[in-house]
């Protein structure tokens, strides 16, 4: 039998729990959150006031 000559390098995957996904949504929720305390603030009161 013959070996393969070359090795595939596996590539990771673009999903899935890695730390650039989790930057981005760490970042994603502080832009979220400053949203809704500049929204919050214009308005005078809380968004789930009823």
């Amino acid at each position: 039998m013959l070996e393969p000559t070359i090795v595939p390098i596996r590539k990771k995957p673009r999903y899935g729990f890695h730390s650039h996904t989790e930057n981005l949504n760490g970042r994603l929720a502080m832009i979220g959150f400053l949203a809704l305390l500049l929204v919050e603030y214009k308005l005078g009161h809380g968004l789930l006031i009823w």
